[in-house]
């Protein structure tokens, strides 16, 4: 039996290979989208997911300088522990405020009228202010933490309106967002906030 020779035409060997190519092409977009669809998807779940465990927030006032300045934006973590002189940020009201933890569940907070603030009768050690103030305080002094609550105040004591007025008042875990851990921005500034 004779072999049936293919008569190769030029110009059909290209449109072939052409055809291979665009074939080619098709097949590369179409995974390409799906690996985009997938990377949409696994991104959205990421974000999804770093807002619930690490809120970030941007600071408006100027109650927490000179640690944070109107503008900043830090990153919180929800669910941490925190413990004497953490910064948390918490809901009061409509806003979201940003407060430095000074006294714990049951402990008596006092203060003297040069802004010394004393725990249970012993001076609290606050390396992190630059000058102490009095304040804005209606509150009875002392005062004790009512249970499930935390005393907070701003760095800047003298414009801080805190737990010391009876409007903000203690904070309880429900209101509480998260810890303070990060500052992103601005970036010369960028570092663990303390």
């Amino acid at each position: 039996m004779k072999e049936k020779k293919r008569i190769e035409i030029p110009a059909l060997t290209q449109l072939e290979a052409e055809l291979e190519r665009e074939n080619r092409k098709r097949q590369y977009r179409g995974e390409l989208g799906k690996m985009a669809g997938i990377l949409i998807v696994i991104g959205c779940a990421l974000a999804l997911v770093a807002d619930m465990m690490l809120p970030v927030l941007q600071v408006n006032g100027t109650s927490m300088s000179p640690t944070l300045r109107k503008g900043d934006i830090v990153i919180s973590m929800r669910g941490a522990e925190f413990t004497r002189g953490d910064m948390v940020a918490f809901y009061h009201s409509d806003k979201i405020l940003v407060k430095r933890v000074i006294g714990l569940s049951e402990e008596w907070i006092d203060m003297n009228s040069d802004g010394d603030v004393y725990i249970d009768g012993v001076l609290l050690q606050e390396p992190y202010l630059e000058e102490k103030a009095f304040g804005e305080c209606n509150i009875e002094l002392p005062y004790q933490v009512p249970k499930g609550k935390v005393f907070v105040m701003g760095d800047h004591r003298s414009v801080s309106e805190d737990s010391r007025s009876s409007r903000i008042d203690c904070v309880s875990q429900a209101q509480i967002i998260g810890k303070l851990k990060f500052r992103v921005w601005p970036f010369e500034s960028v570092g663990p906030v303390q």
